[in-house]
């Protein structure tokens, strides 16, 4: 039986992230990909440099194009740039029940361009984040959503608590080399209810890093959308990232796009 994964996200037209990481991840685990596309963004390896966001009315109606075509197994959200896009989400995520859904917080991108602003980021939390079965922010966006600064793992706990009573079941805070001192670990932190589990992989020394989150967040969602468990998803996931990052193209003038292969 085909499986169908849905991402609701911006579009970067270098291919790197966003909308295309996402399809060609999802291909990559034999899921047949669907987009909903929120926002048009002018990027490339080397930064963002605006973007022209879709109306409410628009996003919505996409879904319901996709919704009332298909059973969706898995949802993944990335860019949201808008409060009233954010609410079309989640009232029609709410609406069809949807499954296995992963909120990827995209508040800000790699060269450092804002992709959301704090109001939107409330409705985010308060819309989105209780319909989540996993939610994963990296420590920069753990750090906005949480207000808390996170400089040890006692803080990354702290961060994920207040998270978990903004409405999130589970919590992924993806913390690239954070903590890892000489030994050059990648480590995330994952939180399955009140339980952590610390994920450690190998750290690479790299400036191929654009889309890593992207491909992370539609990943989990395609291996959730396959029937895995979360907590194996979440292993797959980080292992696939793992090595798309270590053999990477390195192309473009700025940080490479990951190499997403199918598995």
């Amino acid at each position: 039986m085909t499986r169908i994964a849905l991402t609701i996200a911006g579009v970067d037209p270098s291919g790197g992230a966003g909308i295309l990481a996402d399809v060609k991840t999802f291909a990559a685990f034999g899921v047949f990909p669907t987009a909903v596309i929120t926002s048009v963004t002018y990027q490339n390896t080397q930064g963002v440099y605006g973007a022209l966001h879709q109306t409410a009315e628009s996003v919505r109606s996409q879904m319901a194009a996709v919704f009332d075509d298909f059973s969706i197994d898995a949802v993944k959200t990335g860019m949201l740039p808008s409060g009233e896009i954010i609410e079309e989400v989640a009232r029609m995520i709410s609406e069809k029940g949807s499954k296995n859904v992963v909120v990827d917080p995209v508040v800000r991108s790699t060269s450092g361009f804002d992709l959301i602003d704090n109001s939107a980021l409330r409705v985010l939390t308060e819309r989105l984040f209780p319909l989540a079965d996993l939610i994963t922010p990296n420590i920069p966006e753990a750090e906005r959503i949480s207000g808390i600064a996170i400089e040890t793992v006692d803080d990354i706990i702290a961060a994920a608590r207040m998270m978990r009573e903004m409405g999130a079941t589970n919590v992924l805070i993806k913390g690239g080399h954070f903590g890892s001192g000489e030994k050059k670990e990648a480590s995330d932190y994952l939180f399955l209810g009140e339980d952590l589990s610390i994920l450690t992989g190998s750290y690479h020394d790299t400036s191929a890093t654009h889309g890593t989150g992207c491909t992370l967040s539609s990943a989990i969602a395609a291996n959730l959308a396959l029937g895995i468990g979360l907590g194996r998803a979440v292993e797959t996931a980080k292992a696939f990232v793992n090595e798309a990052i270590r053999t990477a193209p390195m192309i473009g003038k700025g940080n490479s796009p990951i190499n997403v292969q199918p598995i």
